[in-house]
């Protein structure tokens, strides 16, 4: 079982108050990814969840029970840190393992963790060898398969991928991912990369400025943002925001993402000229001055060749359209 409920958690450092009253239900299995750009209490309040961090106020709970005066150690948690934290003079087996001696595990028990998670995590050639010998993704599956050996109630990973090369960052992900369908463990993830919440979530918690501002499935989030903030943070590149009055809108702000936009040399709602054009092989993002709209990004799947300067017509998809009050909240219909 691995159940968490936060409780209306409040921390503030001196007159800073840095989360403003998180409520939070991650039922038992659930993959919950934190996510807001940095500065927004993602990390703190994982590090409350960790008892790394006192709250101000408020209850944390771990299959029911309240854990927040509870030392780190006795909650039933595992966490694994953007940097390793491995010890450089243990080799891998003893970086896996040490927790578990130190807690007084029987050397048999310790022994069939160890062989288990490092099949999992494809450690098993690495085994004798010391962290500096590793490479950065090898660190991170060391550093996960500590976490794996204590069978914790809680995985914890904070920001767990920013240190490894774009290449190794889609690998780890991928492990992560799979290794979350084995296990069917409860795992709390921080990032502030969008693409790794959204690849990875059952559910997304969106924070900005210590205050949660949606929760919800990847996919809820793309389609159904509750403001002008998650529709901005969610999704790559991001949506484009028009001023309203500039099309003839009773709205503050109408969004519409790159990837609801066509393009035509010559017909279209948004005559525009072509500032730049990004070629990325699978995808060409193209950004476009119009007389209506402004600046804005479409993306076209496959290559597009198309220079600046040139002229260009967007179109945005029928329905695609996003409407947003003075208050940034996202207007019906």
């Amino acid at each position: 079982m691995g159940s968490l409920v936060i409780q209306n958690v409040q921390k503030s450092f001196g007159k800073v108050e840095v989360l403003k009253g998180i409520d939070l239900d991650v039922k038992d299995g659930e993959f919950v990814v934190f996510v807001g750009p940095s500065g927004c209490g993602k990390s703190t309040l994982l590090r409350i969840i960790a008892g790394l961090e006192d709250a101000s106020s408020g209850a944390v709970l771990i299959d029911g029970a309240n854990v927040i005066n509870t030392p780190p150690a006795k909650r039933g948690i595992a966490m694994v840190f953007q940097t390793y934290a491995l010890y450089p003079h243990l080799n891998v087996r003893d970086n896996m393992s040490l927790g578990l001696k130190q807690a007084g595990t029987a050397a048999d028990v310790i022994a069939t963790r160890i062989a288990s998670a490092s099949a999992m995590l494809s450690l098993d050639p690495y085994l004798a060898r010391r962290p500096a010998e590793l490479s950065g993704g090898q660190r991170q599956r060391v550093a996960i398969g500590r976490a794996v050996v204590r069978e914790p109630k809680l995985f914890l990973f904070d920001e767990p991928l920013s240190n490894l090369d774009a290449a190794l960052r889609v690998n780890t992900r991928l492990e992560i991912a799979q290794l979350h369908r084995r296990l069917k463990a409860t795992m709390i993830y921080v990032t502030h990369d969008q693409v790794e919440a959204m690849t990875l979530a059952d559910k997304i918690v969106v924070l900005n400025a210590g205050q949660i501002e949606q929760i919800g499935a990847p996919m809820e989030l793309y389609n159904a943002p509750a403001n002008e903030f998650v529709a901005g943070f969610i999704g790559s590149p991001k949506m484009n925001f028009i001023d309203g009055a500039r099309l003839g809108e009773t709205a503050k702000t109408i969004g519409v993402r790159p990837e609801h936009i066509t393009v035509d040399p010559a017909n279209g709602d948004w005559k525009g000229t072509v500032v730049h054009a990004e070629h990325l092989g699978a995808d060409t993002n193209v950004y476009l001055d119009c007389e209506k709209a402004g600046l804005i990004t479409v993306r076209i799947f496959g290559e597009y060749r198309v220079e600046p300067g040139a002229t260009l017509c967007a179109t945005p998809h029928p329905g695609k359209l996003f409407r947003f009050g003075a208050d940034g909240k996202r207007l019906a219909g």
